[in-house]
């Protein structure tokens, strides 16, 4: 899947299931449910999973929590708008696949 593909498949009313947990949660985060993303971020015990829930925090407006889980994900804490970052992480982790 491009990152077009998964930008497209936000018209839709569920994610691809196809996709990651990881993923997922981008999609969730994109579509508004900061709960849902959270949720899916939260199960996903990986240093992705962790990249992931750093973007949420910072969605939420709550960057210490979101440094903690970039330290996590051994990420620097990003500055970038959030959608450049959303599209830098969904790019990174759709290009593993």
């Amino acid at each position: 899947m491009s990152i077009s593909d998964l930008k497209a498949s936000l018209a839709q009313t569920s994610p691809p299931a196809n996709l990651s947990h990881p993923l997922t949660a981008l999609w969730w985060v994109a579509k508004g449910n900061w709960e849902q993303a959270h949720s899916l971020a939260q199960q996903t015990p990986t240093a992705d999973g962790a990249w992931v829930h750093a973007h949420i925090h910072r969605v939420e407006g709550d960057l210490g929590n979101a440094g903690y889980w970039y330290g996590r994900a051994g990420k620097p804490v990003s500055s970038e708008p959030l959608e450049t970052e959303w599209d830098q992480i969904a790019s990174e982790l759709l290009g593993r696949n």
